[in-house]
């Protein structure tokens, strides 16, 4: 299995002032493959966010060199991030942050609009099995302030997957629903995953990450250590073993 991303030594600083110098992340190496499905977990503070937002590109590096799909991102441009961040990654937060004035079928299809590479039938044919698959299709022309939290992130989720990302990176993307919501929605980033495309996401509630295949933990901006839990199948594995297995590791690091 190919890395779809290798990170190494990377590191972040923000200059405060001159003898202010803040250190958020410190010379980390990571490597994400394909199809894998890896969590990042830590305390606040530990660095987990801002790795997930230099992974992307959102956010640059201080030193130390990224590769996405066997191409250098750490030393590109804004512009060429950007491109690259608008056909090959999907990004879902905490809140969905869709735009007020647009309906949810209208925020799902804008990004792919963007793109200018594929005809609009394309597109809305496109959109309509994602809504489909999460079972929005009865929000499709309902503004974001008619639904409930639930359905504005699985139609976050659909926006993310317009474009048939690479990847997927999740900031917190359950960290805003109740527990009977939360699994409705890693119950459809399992599926995703399933399906071959890679998701990383940073969370603290374990429970989320015990349905991963990797968890990596952070503190104080450096990986402490990971565990290997393999692909979840809700069908085949035993939640609570994984959860079990999770708790305890992560007792044993002191968290």
């Amino acid at each position: 299995m190919n890395n779809i991303i290798e990170a190494k030594k990377i590191s972040k600083e923000y200059v405060i002032s001159k003898e202010n110098i803040h250190q958020v992340l410190k010379g980390i190496d990571l490597t994400i493959q394909h199809g894998e499905f890896v969590s990042v977990m830590g305390a606040s503070g530990s660095g987990k966010t801002t790795l997930l937002y230099n992974l992307s590109g959102m956010d640059k590096l201080t030193s130390g060199n990224i590769t996405f799909c066997g191409e250098m991102i750490s030393n590109m441009s804004e512009e060429e991030l950007s491109k690259i961040r608008l056909k090959k990654m999907g990004f879902i937060f905490q809140q969905s942050n869709l735009l007020k004035n647009l309906n949810i079928f209208d925020n799902i299809v804008l990004s792919a609009y963007l793109r200018k590479e594929e005809s609009r039938q394309i597109i809305n044919e496109r959109a309509k099995i994602l809504m489909e698959k999460t079972n929005i299709s009865e929000i499709k022309d309902k503004d974001i302030t008619q639904v409930s939290g639930g359905q504005l992130q699985r139609a976050a989720i659909c926006r993310a997957l317009i474009n048939t990302p690479e990847i997927l990176f999740g900031d917190e993307p359950t960290g805003a629903l109740n527990s009977k919501v939360t699994n409705e929605v890693m119950n459809i980033l399992l599926d995703i995953n399933n399906s071959g495309t890679t998701i990383m996401l940073v969370t603290h509630d374990a429970k989320v990450a015990a349905k991963t295949e990797r968890v990596v933990f952070m503190s104080d901006g450096v990986i402490i250590g990971e565990i290997i839990l393999g692909k979840f199948n809700e069908y085949n594995n035993n939640l609570k073993e994984r959860e079990n297995k999770l708790t305890n590791w992560l007792l044993e690091l002191g968290f």
